[in-house]
């Protein structure tokens, strides 16, 4: 079962998942790619946890046990056989391992209590439909009886999105739903079915020429870390932002127009580049989560695909102040944005330096004779895009303003390094909690004005609970604020204590000013904060429109968006 090579290394898991275990619902990515730690990564956790060498020699729960519940469908046999009818033979399913692996995210929540072997939860149905036809008739039908419907995309979810706390069915978007359906290359749009996932996406705009007749190649500009798992529909509904959205914005930014199946009926919104026609449903629907219906298409922008006139950076500031500062006078310097910018703290530079062997080495001692100090010094890295002019424009603003600020230029080694393990890293994730070790993130929304306390705040609550490591930083910007990126591990795998310690950290965000959330959108785990964050009246106002196209509450029940119980 284990890759015994490297007497020296601890003995991680490398073979994939067996089938219908929870372990292959749980892990990251693809059944058969792993990530492991590597020696520096783990020499620096192990020294800021205080683990001793033992801590390695024994994994805990690693999850490889079949799937099985005893959890019966609640759904009437008439009503179940209404339901296959509709998708046809092959796209329904009532098996313990299709009901949980459907109904399951990638929350840390949900990956302890499957470790634990614990399932609840669960819907009583899963259906794949085949277009938006099967869809209306899933809504038209499951309203009528009063069945819970929910959605699943890509499975991605971290903030518990995808537990069906009332039963029902769970529409799996997918298998189907990811065709292409429109694209307009006068318009710069193109429309998609909501289960498109990322690569497809990306690669079909990347080869527009050979595979749409277009005059030019072009890109959705929309790279979440879990682009490879996610899908174009999930970016939409939860308000994601993809790392390059300092340049291209997030999802909310990216949408043209929606069309949604509702219990209330089927609507698509307007796909003008502006009107003055009212408050603009398009924008009351991104973000909903599958509370108000089911997003069936989506059109989004899109933009010219030209890698060849990047620009690559790097720069290393003496503290996180001047970082900060430097970000946000590029930030509203009014020259054009870079597509990537990330700014770490002291202790996510640190931590970068030494996993990567840079620590102790010729640069860093040069570094520290320039007075880049290990405890205070925080690197930058980033990109420019767009037209050739254009990109080498701002990278050459970035640097004069970085200097002016006392950053030192790192050449694009240390970006091009980040880059090469964007989109992996996730994949270390189940390593570490093989033995014990946890790695969770939540990031929040900040002003400029406010940031500082933010930083201060929540980092205070987290450092508290001592062995940990709290790596920040901030990585999506605007002329009015950035986000902060809290990564914390720590020798803990009790759910019920991870759960208060979460739950404290989002207490914190909120305590100190920080929105709820920047790109991993609501869900349950954000739910109960939610009327606190926006306010009684905003909600009411929320709840209306859930009553309006949702009158029975059965698109997404159980607290989600904070609607309901």
């Amino acid at each position: 079962m284990k890759d015994n090579k490297k007497a020296t290394a601890p003995d991680w898991v490398n073979i994939p998942p067996a089938p219908h275990t929870f372990r292959s619902i749980f892990k990251w990515g693809a059944p058969d790619e792993f990530k492991h730690p590597n020696a520096g990564f783990l020499a620096v956790v192990s020294d800021a946890l205080g683990l001793a060498d033992s801590r390695f020699q024994a994994t805990g729960d690693t999850g490889e046990e079949p799937v099985s519940c005893e959890i019966p469908s609640r759904l009437s046999r008439g009503d179940a056989d209404t339901l296959a009818a509709i998708v046809g033979e092959e796209n329904f399913s009532f098996g313990d391992y299709d009901r949980l692996k459907y109904s399951t995210g990638k929350a840390m929540e949900d990956i302890l209590k499957l470790r634990a072997g614990m399932v609840d939860n669960l819907p009583d149905m899963v259906l794949h439909p085949r277009d938006q036809s099967d869809v209306e008739k899933i809504v038209s039908f499951c309203h009528e009886k009063k069945i819970p419907v929910y959605v699943y995309g890509g499975g991605s979810s971290v903030t518990l999105g995808l537990e069906c706390n009332h039963g029902g069915v769970t529409l799996v978007m997918g298998t189907h739903m990811n065709r292409m359906l429109a694209f307009n290359e006068v318009n710069r749009t193109i429309t998609v079915e909501p289960g498109m996932m990322g690569p497809a996406y990306e690669d079909l705009l990347n080869n527009a020429p050979e595979q749409l007749g277009a005059a030019h190649r072009y890109t959705g500009g929309h790279f979440p870390q879990s682009f490879e798992f996610s899908s174009v529909g999930g970016w939409v509904v939860t308000l994601g932002a993809g790392q390059a959205s300092s340049y291209y914005g997030d999802a909310y930014d990216l949408v043209v127009s929606q069309k949604y199946v509702t219990p209330a009926g089927t609507f698509k919104t307007l796909d003008y580049p502006a009107t003055a026609t009212g408050p603009k449903v398009n924008d009351i629907m991104k973000g909903s989560e599958g509370c108000y219906g089911v997003l069936v298409a989506v059109t989004m922008k899109i933009f010219r695909y030209r890698p060849e006139n990047s620009r690559l950076f790097a720069l290393m500031f003496p503290d996180w102040e001047s970082g900060v500062n430097a970000t946000r006078e590029i930030s509203q310097g009014e020259f054009g944005m870079p597509s990537i910018m990330r700014i770490s703290d002291p202790e996510e530079t640190d931590l970068g330096l030494k996993m990567y062997g840079i620590d102790d080495s010729l640069l860093d001692r040069f570094m520290r004779f320039k007075g880049m100090q290990p405890g205070s010094r925080c690197l930058f890295i980033g990109q420019a895009d767009g037209e050739k002019g254009f990109a080498r424009n701002v990278k050459k603003n970035v640097k004069q303003i970085a200097a002016r600020h006392g950053a030192m230029y790192l050449t694009a080694y240390p970006m091009k390094k980040w880059m090469h393990g964007r989109f992996s890293d996730p994949y270390m994730r189940e390593d570490l909690n093989d033995f014990g070790i946890l790695i969770d993130t939540l990031e929040s929304s900040v002003t400029w004005d406010n940031l500082h306390q933010l930083y201060q705040g929540v980092r205070t609550y987290i450092k508290q609970h001592a062995p940990i490591i709290c790596m920040t930083h901030a990585s999506h910007f605007y002329p009015q604020g950035t986000n902060l990126y809290f990564i914390f591990l720590a020798p803990m795998n009790d759910l019920t204590v991870f759960r208060k310690f979460q739950r404290g950290i989002i207490e914190a965000i909120v305590q100190h000013g920080g929105s709820l959330s920047h790109h991993h959108g609501v869900g349950r785990m954000m739910g109960p904060w939610m009327e606190r964050h926006l306010g009684k009246e905003q909600m009411n106002i929320l709840r209306a429109v859930k009553d309006h196209l949702d009158p029975h509450d059965i698109m997404n029940p159980g607290g989600t968006l904070g609607l309901d119980g």
